[in-house]
C-alpha cells in the first residue's frame, strides 16, 4: 500500500468521523447543520467526476499560480474547515445565537438553484474545467448552455450557496466566513481569469463579454 493510499484512507476515515459528529450535535447546532453538511456532499459529489477526468488534460498556461494558492486555502478555511471544526467540535460556541426553526428553509432557497447552476456549469464546460485559473490544450471559449446567457456561472452558483450559510449555520463568525472568503477569491480571481481569456480569444472573447454579464443574465434592450 502506498502511503498517498494510506493518507488518502486516513482523510476519509477522519472525513468519515467528523460528518458523524456534526450529525451527532444537530440538536446543538440547528436542523441547518445538516442540510449544510448535505450541502457540503452534493458539491463535492457533482465536481469530484469532472476532477477526476480532467486530471489528464494538458495544461498549457497558469496564471497567478501564487494568489490562486492563497484564495483556494481562504475559501477551504471559511467555506469548508471552519464550519466543519465548529459543527463536529464547537469551536465557536461564544458567537452562536438563537434562531427560528424555519432559518434553514430560507438557506434551502438558496441552495435548490445554486446546485443545478454548479452541476450545468460544470456540465456544459465539460474538458475546459479546471480549479484553478489556467489554459489546457484545445482550450475552447464555451458560450452554450448557461453560458449563452451568464460569463461566469460557476461562481453565480458559488455565491448563491454561500449566501445560505448564515440561514443554516446558528453561528455569527461560521456563517459568514465562507461569504467573505469567497467574496476575496471573486473580486482577485475574475479580473485575471477574463484577462487570460481576452489573452488567448481575442476579440472572440470581447464580443462575448458584451451580450452577457458576470453573474445574471443580461437585461434585454
Amino acid at each position: 500500500m502506498t502511503l498517498q493510499l494510506v493518507m488518502r484512507s486516513v482523510m476519509t476515515m477522519v472525513m468519515i468521523a467528523l460528518a458523524g459528529l456534526i450529525l451527532w450535535r444537530w440538536q446543538i447546532n440547528g436542523w441547518g447543520s445538516i442540510v449544510w453538511l448535505a450541502s457540503a456532499i452534493i458539491m463535492m459529489l457533482i465536481r469530484s467526476p469532472y476532477a477526476a477526468r480532467n486530471k489528464e488534460n494538458v495544461i498549457t498556461e497558469q496564471f497567478a499560480v501564487s494568489k490562486e494558492r492563497v484564495l483556494l486555502f481562504l475559501v477551504s478555511v471559511g467555506g469548508t474547515l471552519l464550519p466543519v471544526l465548529h459543527l463536529s467540535t464547537g469551536l465557536l460556541l461564544f458567537a452562536d445565537y438563537e434562531a427560528p426553526n424555519w432559518l434553514p428553509v430560507i438557506g434551502i432557497l438558496f441552495l435548490v438553484p445554486g446546485f443545478w447552476l454548479f452541476w450545468r456549469s460544470h456540465a456544459d464546460l465539460g474538458q475546459n474545467w479546471s480549479v484553478t485559473t489556467e489554459l489546457r490544450e484545445a482550450h475552447t471559449l464555451v458560450s452554450n448552455g448557461v453560458y449563452k446567457h451568464i460569463r461566469h456561472p460557476m461562481y453565480s452558483a458559488i455565491w448563491l450557496i454561500f449566501l445560505s450559510y448564515p440561514f443554516l449555520i446558528q453561528n455569527w463568525i461560521v456563517g459568514s466566513t465562507g461569504l467573505v472568503s469567497f467574496a476575496i477569491m471573486y473580486a482577485v480571481r475574475v479580473p485575471i481569469e477574463e484577462a487570460m481569456m481576452r489573452q488567448e480569444f481575442g476579440i472572440e472573447y470581447e464580443d462575448y463579454s458584451s451580450r452577457t454579464e458576470r453573474l445574471w443574465p443580461q437585461r434585454s434592450k
